[in-house]
């Protein structure tokens, strides 16, 4: 099992850190072509690696 990440993400921070609006974050979700979060309660978070890895599935996909 692999250690917790220190921190996980909210929609804002998702939303600062690609440079696009908080909307866009929540669109991506409902259309499901985003990065995967998850609940917690009524929170939506996600994890650090796992937006990494859609990042660089992103980029990938550019490449080909």
């Amino acid at each position: 099992m692999s250690a917790l990440p220190e921190r996980y993400f909210t929609p804002h921070d998702v939303a600062a850190l690609l440079g696009v609006p908080l909307e866009t974050v929540y669109q991506w979700r409902r259309k499901r072509t985003g990065p995967p979060g998850f609940r917690v309660g009524k929170h939506l978070r996600y994890d650090p690696d796992a937006l990494h890895r859609w990042i660089k599935s992103l980029t990938e996909r550019e490449r080909d």
